[in-house]
């Protein structure tokens, strides 16, 4: 498994408010957008946002970057050989697989393999 791009997540409450200061940062424009899980998601540059209310971001929040990767199927090796676990996943999400883990000594990513 290899990691293509690490993407840091933001948690927002509008995703139309917060886009315009990241197309002027970034010079770029959206890459993904689409609503999951009910919440909102965009990808901006280096950027994922999650936007929705308190409610709909509770299960999103302990989750600290985003990695986007070329094989989904080679995290269980990642995990055998460095310890931490999945919390979540592997599913189905909008743009391919996604699955969630708690590396050893906390820190919480998601995985995700887009489809072609």
């Amino acid at each position: 498994m290899k990691a293509l791009a690490t993407l840091a997540r933001l948690h927002v409450d509008d995703l139309d408010e917060a886009l315009p200061a990241l197309r002027a940062l970034t010079g770029q424009d959206v890459r993904t957008r689409f609503s999951h899980g009910g919440v909102e998601v965009a990808s901006i540059g280096g950027f994922l946002l999650v936007a929705g209310d308190e409610q709909a971001l509770a299960p999103f929040r302990d989750v600290q970057s985003t990695v986007l990767v070329d094989d989904l199927d080679g995290l269980q090796a990642l995990l055998t050989a460095h310890g931490g676990k999945i919390v979540d996943g592997p599913n189905r999400v909008p743009t391919g697989r996604n699955a969630t883990v708690r590396h050893a000594g906390g820190v919480v990513i998601e995985y995700v393999e887009h489809s072609a």
